[in-house]
């Protein structure tokens, strides 16, 4: 197997993968209809330009789904190599995101895109280039964080189906 490799970012727990599509809602026949995923929580992300939710499986597995915002280039580079959509990224939760990344760097991972500016919420990506072709996503959350919305559905977070 080689040597053994030193670990750069302690803590790190798997947590999710996310599936992108033009639209949220031509997944939910395989996630949550075939799958039995139900909505834990999501929303529009106007910043980045992208529209989230994240589903949750009886074995406490999750999958986020998303979507562009209308008017957003945030995907196009994804969907230009992906016109069926797919993979989008692999999240792993950190304990402490600052020393991830000042590890990850040090082993010569490259980081980019990070957020640190909600104490709630920080993140950084490791580049699709470091990462054999996929966007690995380090997360840190504030641990009172809600990991549902007791009762949301899925009209709540995508808006009524529109005939």
């Amino acid at each position: 197997m080689g040597r053994a490799v030193e670990i750069a970012i302690e803590g790190g727990r798997f947590d999710h993968v996310a599936h992108a599509a033009t639209t949220i809602r031509e997944l939910l026949p395989l996630y949550a209809g075939q799958l039995g995923g139900r909505p834990l929580y999501g929303g529009e992300n106007e910043r980045v330009g992208y529209r989230g939710m994240m589903l949750g499986f009886g074995d406490g597995s999750q999958i986020e789904l998303l979507e562009p915002l209308p008017g957003s280039t945030f995907l196009d580079r994804f969907f230009a190599r992906n016109p069926a959509g797919g993979l989008h990224h692999v999240t792993f939760r950190v304990d402490d995101l600052r020393r991830a990344v000042e590890r990850a760097r040090a082993a010569g991972l490259e980081i980019v895109g990070e957020y640190l500016d909600d104490p709630d919420w920080l993140e950084a990506f490791v580049h699709p280039r470091a990462a054999h072709g996929t966007v690995v996503q380090l997360l840190e959350t504030a641990p009172d964080r809600p990991a549902k919305m007791p009762g949301v559905t899925f009209d709540d977070l995508l808006g009524p189906v529109v005939a």
